[in-house]
């Protein structure tokens, strides 16, 4: 196969890059910024410059492929959400993905298929229970942000190619995301739950990441919109205690709300409210997760 990845710089798209890659397919990176990327591209793997605002000069490298993966975003938790950073994170994904159109539109042979990322955030804070791909989006900053991100592709099913939405969870890997900044005061003996500890937290294994995309890729028969979240609910203060076993070490002292709220203002809702989604139609169409329970994922990952 031939896939072409858009922010394969990420968490997620140096994994997918690599996974595929070692399976022998062809990899087409577009990248703001080539110079990123590693010296030594693996076998099979292509980078390409790419401006995410405009088609031009780069839209002959979707030419035939069997998929695109848009992955393109700044990242949201990487600082602070000044109006400025608020902007940025709006922006970069919804330029990316209406050039990604544009130039679907431009040529012939067309992808037959794209995966759009987004987020569990879609769902925003204030639903409970469990969280099916049909529910309704929320109403604060990140539900807005995905509903913009998923919909600036939208297109591109009037133009014959499969569409699927991935709605991902709390991405669990040694290598980057929300993982590596917890390890710190759970080995110092201070780790525990964010603030309440009861908000959920919908985690999912980097490896099933990987897997469902490669699964939603070659089913043809899937389209529309995946929750990418491993069947196993837990809330914050679970996955604290889990973490803790994990790590032999202690699990008991909360970070309170205010002052996570007044070190990190509006972004610590990342950390202090959640959603319990719901995997419903990646598990009716067949995907088996190979992580389903937490303490398991992260012996895996830490091991």
């Amino acid at each position: 196969m031939h896939i072409v990845i858009t922010g394969g710089t990420g968490l997620i798209g140096r994994a997918l890059t690599t996974s595929l890659a070692q399976e022998g397919h062809r990899v087409t990176v577009l990248s703001r910024d080539p110079a990123r990327h590693p010296s030594s591209v693996a076998r099979g793997v292509t980078v390409t410059a790419w401006d995410p605002r405009r088609p031009e000069g780069w839209a002959g490298q979707l030419s035939g492929c069997d998929a695109v993966v848009n992955l393109a975003g700044a990242g949201v938790a990487d600082t602070r959400w000044s109006a400025a950073r608020k902007t940025l994170v709006r922006d970069s994904r919804v330029q990316a993905g209406q050039a990604l159109v544009a130039a679907i539109e431009r040529i012939s042979d067309r992808p037959r298929c794209l995966v759009q990322v987004s987020g569990a955030g879609y769902y925003g804070t204030r639903q409970s229970g469990p969280l099916g791909e049909e529910a309704p989006s929320g109403d604060d900053f990140l539900a807005s942000v995905c509903r913009d991100w998923e919909a600036s592709t939208a297109a591109v099913e009037a133009l014959g190619v499969r569409r699927v939405v991935t709605r991902i969870g709390i991405v669990l890997s040694r290598q980057g995301g929300a993982l590596p900044r917890m390890l710190l005061p759970f080995r110092l003996f201070v780790g525990g739950p964010l603030g309440s500890g009861r908000q959920p937290f919908p985690w999912i294994h980097i490896s099933d990441v990987i897997g469902a995309f490669r699964f939603l890729i070659d089913r043809q028969d899937t389209a529309g919109v995946y929750n990418l979240a491993a069947p196993e609910f837990l809330d914050n203060a679970a996955f604290s205690r889990a973490l803790g076993q994990v790590l032999h070490r202690p699990s008991l002292l909360p970070a309170p709300a205010p002052a996570l709220r007044l070190a990190l203002g509006e972004m610590a809702m990342l950390l202090l409210e959640g959603q319990q989604v719901s995997p419903e139609r990646l598990l009716s169409a067949g995907y088996a997760f190979r992580f389903t329970q937490a303490q398991k994922a992260l012996l895996d990952i830490l091991a």
